[in-house]
């Protein structure tokens, strides 16, 4: 019986079909634009799409990037063992959007640049960038292979799926379409899996609702359980989630990974007009607000089923990301088909992540690498090296995959390796489209103190979890259940792994320093950056430095501007080419030094 306890259907030969049938689709999108763009293999058209998408594709692409396997699993759990309270992010996503398109694309648009990293050494200097372009090696490759393996177990666990054919079959599509289809097809296979992901989370919400008697009760359920008491005003910073949190700390979070993650930048830069860029990240915003929406609601769902049997407590699954797995194997078995509709939408999640990691790691490896240094290179030499690059990065994902198994499961981590690396980066960027006086000096000197600092408070959060008085996770109960299973004595959270469980003795810091609520710790880096960041400078002589050219700075202008395309373009090649350009140490900065005037006109005019 449905919702109390015990185990569960497993896959049937339709849902092996069904599940397959997405992945081939995936791959099929991918040769597809192979052979459309077989005669166009310039890198511009390979990393950058030729610059022509439009904003509804490249919206659905920014929503799907980080709605990753995680994300689709994780995020009903939360609503389940937490409440409501994650729909607060909506308005996070919609400051982020408003920021990211209204300070930040403008300025990127306008430099024309391939890899955002290319504004720190146009900014500040060649050093800068190599660390920065560093720094988001490292943290995508990483996170990439958390987004690969966590899923891939939970849904292994439950569904019976083989683990490690899963994730290397994983790997292998999106190398085969990145390799083969560049950006274009990183961002159609996106809008295809963007709306599975969404149909599996309907698919869940419609057959509770026929299960409970409607939404309404689902809704009512919730109210009686506490999960719709989402407004915690307390402005204590080491609650994990109150109303500040979300809001202040998950703001500058969201902006650290969408203004100046590669992932997304390369997104919005490869639309057609500025126009375009600015749209699709205010359509992406109403995106993720349907997506957090239906997958709250999955979890609100899933505690009106099982109100009267946790099967967490209950025994009948080892971690609470396998929730929403078992819950579908619960009440989906009876529809062919259905099940892996949603282990499809999960897996979509983690294609679409994993092709925009590839295909980023592959812009930033040739525009901050390989280009300053081989300028000779010919066309067809640049699109076997972008092939080339995309075979390594996927295969260096899957193994990034491997070592997360050393680590097990984990949700809030991987939003806090963001806000340990992209912070202190984030802080950099504001150094430097804000404050003429900063340095390269003081830059370095503010990026290096952040991230000190958030490594070591997010690491630590890690190490010694905050307790339960921090945490807030809700009641559950097995009164219902009718199976013999052992319980379980403690609630973990669900990003607990064998490697993070508190120890016996407590560090004082643990309790305050490394209690502070993960959505902090962006904020934490961003600050520590911008202010020891200026301080540094104006002991070095930052006020004192040549006059910059104003095109890399934030300009009134590009406030609410949707039509000033041309003009923006023209403003950007007049910076690169011009002979009296300069950065702080009176160096050209040129983004691309190898391009020749003519094939700036040439891609000015697509």
């Amino acid at each position: 019986m449905v919702g109390t306890g015990g185990p569960v259907a497993t896959f049937s030969v339709w849902d092996y079909v069904v599940f397959a049938g997405t992945i081939l689709g995936a791959a099929g999108i991918g040769l597809f634009q192979a052979i459309r763009g077989r005669k166009e293999t310039s890198c511009e058209e390979f990393l950058l799409g030729g610059r022509q998408m439009t904003a509804v594709p490249v919206a659905m692409s920014l929503t799907a990037s980080f709605m990753s396997g995680i994300t689709v699993i994780g995020t009903p759990a939360e609503a389940y063992l937490f409440g409501a309270s994650f729909w607060l992010f909506g308005f996070s996503y919609a400051i982020m959007s408003t920021l990211t398109a209204e300070f930040f694309v403008p300025l990127f648009y306008r430099l024309e640049i391939t890899s955002a990293y290319e504004y720190l050494e146009l900014r500040f200097s060649r050093p800068i960038r190599v660390l920065g372009t560093s720094m988001y090696i490292v943290q995508t490759a990483l996170y990439t292979g958390l987004v690969i393996y966590a899923p891939a177990l939970a849904l292994n666990q439950i569904t019976g799926l083989d683990l490690w054919g899963v994730l290397v079959a994983t790997g292998a599509v999106c190398i085969l379409y990145c390799t083969l289809g560049g950006l274009k097809a990183v961002i159609w296979t996106d809008v295809l899996q963007m709306v599975i992901m969404l149909a599996g989370f309907v698919a869940v919400i419609a057959r509770g609702a026929v299960l409970q008697g409607g939404l309404a009760n689902i809704w009512e359920d919730a109210r009686r359980g506490g999960r719709l008491e989402a407004f915690d005003f307390d402005p204590d910073p080491l609650k994990r989630h109150t109303f500040w949190t979300i809001t202040i700390g998950g703001s500058v979070m969201w902006v650290s990974i969408y203004a100046i993650n590669q992932s997304q930048v390369q997104r919005y830069i490869s639309c057609k007009t500025l126009g375009h860029a600015k749209m699709s990240l205010y359509v992406n915003m109403v995106g993720l607000w349907v997506t957090v929406s239906l997958a709250v609601f999955s979890g609100l769902t899933m505690f009106s089923i099982y109100k009267k049997c946790d099967p967490f407590t209950n025994g009948d699954i080892g971690t609470t990301d396998q929730l929403l797995p078992y819950l579908v194997m619960d009440i989906l078995a009876v529809y062919p088909g259905i099940p892996g509709l949603f282990v499809a939408a999960a897996y979509s999640g983690t294609l679409s992540t994993v092709s925009s990691s590839i295909n980023a790691l592959v812009a930033v490896t040739v525009e901050d690498f390989i280009r300053p240094v081989c300028k000779n290179l010919t066309q067809k030499q640049m699109t076997w090296l972008n092939m080339g690059l995309s075979v390594f990065f996927g295969a260096l994902c899957i193994g990034m995959a491997g070592v997360a198994s050393l680590l097990g499961s984990i949700l809030q981590a991987a939003l806090s390796i963001f806000g340990m690396v992209s912070g202190p980066l984030l802080g950099l960027y504001l150094l430097g489209m804000l404050f003429r006086t900063s340095n390269s000096t003081g830059g370095l000197a503010g990026m290096v103190l952040g991230l000190v600092l958030t490594l070591w408070v997010g690491i630590g959060g890690q190490i010694y979890p905050a307790t339960t008085a921090k945490t807030n996770p809700l009641l559950v109960s097995t009164v219902g259940c009718n199976s013999t299973h052992q319980y379980n004595t403690t609630t973990a959270a669900p990003w607990t792994s064998p490697l993070t469980m508190s120890p016996d003795v407590r560090p004082p810091l643990a309790d305050s320093w490394y209690s502070l609520s993960y959505l902090y710790i962006s904020l934490l880096g961003t600050l520590t950056t911008v202010v020891s960041g200026l301080l540094v400078s104006m002991i070095t002589g930052g006020c004192k430095q040549k006059k910059l050219n104003p095109d890399l700075f934030v300009r009134k202008s590009d406030f609410l501007c949707f039509g000033c395309n041309k003009k923006s373009q023209a403003s950007g090649e007049k910076l690169k080419h011009s002979p009296h350009f300069h950065t702080e140490a009176d160096k050209p900065g040129l983004a691309h030094p190898e391009r020749t005037r003519e094939d700036v006109e040439k891609v000015t005019k697509l």
